[in-house]
């Protein structure tokens, strides 16, 4: 058995047998909680099985098949099943339920949770370990395990004033540290970029810094789904001072998609099956779909070929409210000469295609209707978008080298970025 606890207090039991997993939730869950697991685990239902179980659980878990083998071979558990698995991991995952076995529930209720401080050579240390083993995102005889979705390397940390440590018990950790991807050579600072410029434009994003600890660097990324709860108004919290997490889940829990599926092209979500999902479930529609089609103009401005429907998720808070999460996991694929420009590809279709190339004012016209938005104003925002473009990314260059974050890349970026805007510009004038 596997319970779903959210700060001390049991809220469903998953159950496993043979491959078929169940999921009840407790009475008292149903009655006074606060949210579901997921928009696909709705509390109106005690009990869930099948399918849509195990894509919530799946979605918990890395989507690289090297980390998965990594945990199982370190468990002793199949690699194949995200429910033995996040016996081991799941005290620490997206979102504000842990996934504990029930023995270990009663030390999770009693220790508030503490934190084993290390230097920034440890955190070099942890960041270079990667490099061998895909999979090393702990310790051995770290005290808490975590487990994030993603096809990338991370670890995950708590941070304060500076300092960095690995959480136990109850505290979660609040940031999360990405190295360099092999073959794509500046990815940390790619993505750091593309995240501060869509701020620039205007677009809520996950905030994040480029770090060197040692000879190691990493991108830092401030995780959305917990809060410092002595930011938040005194109603809110009675644990001053505490770090909070946060319920969140990725579109394809929410739509009860499990990962291999998070591509369009493999069965995914598209952008109107994303847009109606908004519209019937967000706590503010109008201006959630506009968010969600300005993300789309924006990774077409930039290429940014990766925006599957695991790269957009929902914020969940008291009383059935919900919001689209800020952007994360954004990147572009116009600095890698490797990459035929011709041929890339975006995740989801725009319009009636993938192609890149092929997307102008005919395709974002269709994609404006398909979201039931008015096509003119459409236009209009990508055109803005795009004659914004430039200038925002030579002055957000300026201001990274200020800083001390000064690679070619960075130059290629602005180069690449503003050329892109400008043909794009083009193409729906």
């Amino acid at each position: 058995m596997l319970l779903a606890v959210h700060e001390g207090t049991v809220a469903a039991r998953i159950e496993r047998r043979g491959e078929r997993l169940t999921l009840r939730y407790e009475p008292t869950w149903r009655e006074r909680g606060p949210f579901p697991l997921s928009l696909s685990l709705p509390l109106a239902a005690a009990t869930h099985e099948g399918a849509a179980v195990h894509a919530y659980l799946a979605n918990l878990l890395p989507d690289n098949a090297q980390v998965l083998e990594s945990w199982g071979k370190r468990f002793h558990v199949s690699a194949r099943s995200p429910f033995r698995l996040l016996t081991h991991v799941g005290q620490d995952c997206a979102g504000a339920f842990a996934f504990l076995p029930p023995d270990a529930l009663d030390a999770h209720r009693e220790q508030p949770g503490d934190v084993h401080w290390i230097d920034e050579a440890e955190v070099a240390d942890r960041l270079r370990a990667l490099r061998t083993d895909i999979g090393r995102w702990r310790r051995d005889d770290d005290e808490g395990q975590f487990s994030l979705a993603g096809a990338q390397a991370k670890i995950a940390l708590f941070g304060r004033n500076g300092r960095w440590g690995v959480p136990s018990g109850r505290t979660p950790t609040t940031h999360i540290l990405k190295p360099p991807i092999p073959g794509f050579e500046g990815h940390v600072e790619n993505e750091h970029f593309c995240l501060e410029l869509a701020h620039a434009l205007g677009l809520r994003t996950a905030r994040s810094e480029v770090r060197r600890f040692g000879d190691e660097v990493a991108i830092v990324i401030e995780r959305f789904d917990r809060a410092d709860s002595s930011k938040l108004p005194e109603a809110a919290t009675t644990t001053r001072g505490a770090v909070l997490r946060l319920h969140q889940e990725d579109l394809c829990q929410a739509l009860g998609v499990p990962p291999e599926r998070k591509y369009q092209n493999d069965g995914g979500p598209s952008v109107a099956q994303i847009t109606e999902l908004l519209r019937a479930r967000s706590s503010d529609a109008a201006s959630d779909v506009e968010r969600f089609r300005d993300a789309l103009l924006f990774h077409w401005l930039i290429a940014g070929t990766d925006a599957h429907a695991k790269n957009y998720s929902l914020l969940h808070a008291a009383e059935g409210r919900l919001r689209l999460a800020p952007l994360y996991d954004v990147a572009s694929a116009l600095p890698y000469p490797d990459l035929d420009a011709q041929r890339l590809k975006l995740a989801m279709k725009m319009g009636n295609t993938y192609r890149l190339r092929d997307i102008g004012r005919a395709a974002l016209t269709r994609m404006a209707s398909e979201m039931k938005l008015d096509p003119g104003a459409t236009l209009a925002r990508a055109q803005e978008l795009a004659d914004s473009l430039p200038t925002a990314a030579r002055t957000l260059r300026e201001q990274l080298v200020a800083s001390g974050v000064d690679t070619p890349l960075l130059r290629a970026m602005e180069n690449e970025l503003s050329a892109r805007a400008a043909r794009c510009a083009k193409l729906i004038a």
